[in-house]
Parts: structure tokens; C-alpha cells; sequence
């Protein structure tokens, strides 16, 4: 008789090895390069920025909480939302970094030298710095600025306009929204620089308004039109038409 072979079975694949801990040098290292990298856990959740986009030109803000509350440099709180309400056509926010400092005095003196043409069409001018109110409010005595001063010491404002430093600080700048929420202004710039961006806004909205005047003067009547009409109305009321013939 034959021989039958039996197939040895083959042997068990050795168990898998067990996942290694990660040390705590590994964590901190990946700790510090989503510090780096901005990307955690969070900001993952919030479209991949645990901050909000800065906002730029032509974008619409809404008021309620924007920046949180700040102080005048007299005491009182205040929101950019009350600030709008109280204005007639916007508010314009120039930072600075500090109080009385060169830099920032020669911007502060800029805009108030140029206070009135800059107001005349309805916008409202306030310096932001985190400086405290009694600060803010030796400055404004001593070069006698005719605008009030925002003391932001948390920098909630100025970090929701796009003008904070990071870690620390304010870029000086300048941001204009009108009453709507449509940001006119949001730049960084020297002293002149900010003043200026504001002259040419308000240039432009010269120049919007004369176009609506000269549009509404092409729509009314001319005065010889306006008489000639005149004198017909007056034709008619003199010499109105028969009944009679009215009648047939």
C-alpha cells in the first residue's frame, strides 16, 4: 500500500506588536509645531483658523458684539455698535501705539488739524490704543484733540479690526465702516498715511454727492420751462373751453 503524506499545518502568525506610548518629549514637539502650523483640534472645527478672517474693503461686518466693549478716555463703556448708532453716516478708528509717544502725536495732531473737513459729511473720528483712560486723556488735554480717545486694553477691538500684533502690540492704522457695515477702510500706514486715507474717502463721498445733485438738477424743469408752463396753465384758466362743445 501507498504511503499517505500528511501537509504539516502551517505555523500561527506571531501576535502584533503593541502600539508604543508616545513620550512626553513627542508630545511637546507636536504641541510646538501646531503652534507653529496654526492647526489644533479646535481650529479644525472653525474652518481651520481658531481666529477670525480679518476684515477687508467691500466686506459687511455685523455690530452686535464686534470688538467687544471699550472705554473713552473720560470713563465711559462703549461698543463700535453704539459708536455707528450714534453717528450720522460712520465711524473712522485710527490706532496708534502709544499715548504721547512721537509717532503717535504726530498722528493724532494730523487728524486734528484735519478734524473738520474730515467730519463735515457725517463720519465720526475716535483714536484706539490700549493705553488706560487716564492716559488717553492726558494726551488728548495736552495737544488738545477735538475727538474722542478709546482705551482698548484687552485689544478686542483692535485685534477684530486687523490691527493687532502678534504676540503683543498695535500696528498703527486706520479702519472706517459706515452705518451699514460695509468697511470702507482697513489698512496699517504711517501717521500721514492714515490721515490721508481718510481725505480720500471723504473726496469720494464729495464726489458722490454732486453727482446725485447734478442728477437731480438734470431732472427737474429749467426755469424757461417751468414759466412756459406756467403761462399755459394760466391760458387755460382764462379761457376755458365751451361746455357745450365740452359736452358734444
Amino acid at each position: 500500500m501507498p504511503v499517505e503524506l500528511r501537509k504539516r499545518k502551517a505555523p500561527a502568525p506571531p501576535p502584533a506588536p503593541a502600539p508604543k506610548k508616545q513620550s512626553k518629549t513627542s508630545k511637546v514637539a507636536t504641541k510646538a509645531k501646531e503652534a507653529v502650523t496654526g492647526k489644533t483640534a479646535e481650529s479644525d472645527k472653525t474652518n481651520g483658523s481658531s481666529k477670525p478672517a480679518k476684515p477687508v474693503v467691500g466686506d459687511t461686518i455685523t455690530f452686535e458684539g464686534f470688538g467687544g466693549e471699550v472705554e473713552t478716555n473720560d470713563g465711559t463703556k462703549t461698543t463700535l455698535k453704539a459708536l455707528i448708532e450714534e453717528s450720522e453716516s460712520g465711524v473712522v478708528l485710527f490706532t496708534y501705539p502709544k499715548a504721547s509717544t512721537p509717532g503717535c502725536t504726530n498722528q493724532a495732531c494730523l487728524f486734528r488739524d484735519s478734524y473738520e473737513p474730515l467730519t463735515a459729511g457725517g463720519l465720526a473720528i475716535y483714536g484706539l490704543s490700549t493705553d488706560s483712560p487716564k492716559a488717553n486723556t492726558t494726551f488728548k488735554q495736552k495737544q488738545k484733540l477735538p475727538y474722542t480717545l478709546l482705551c482698548d486694553p484687552s485689544a478686542t477691538l483692535i485685534e477684530a479690526i486687523g490691527l493687532k500684533k502678534t504676540p503683543k502690540g498695535t500696528t498703527r492704522g486706520v479702519f472706517a465702516v459706515d452705518k451699514a457695515g460695509k468697511v470702507l477702510i482697513a489698512e496699517p500706514g504711517g501717521p500721514a498715511a492714515t490721515v490721508d486715507a481718510v481725505k480720500k474717502l471723504v473726496a469720494e463721498f464729495d464726489g458722490e454727492a454732486k453727482k446725485e445733485e447734478l442728477a437731480a438738477e438734470e431732472a427737474e424743469p429749467t426755469n424757461g420751462e417751468a414759466s412756459e408752463e406756467k403761462k399755459d396753465g394760466e391760458k387755460e384758466a382764462e379761457h376755458p373751453e365751451d361746455p357745450e362743445k365740452t359736452a358734444e
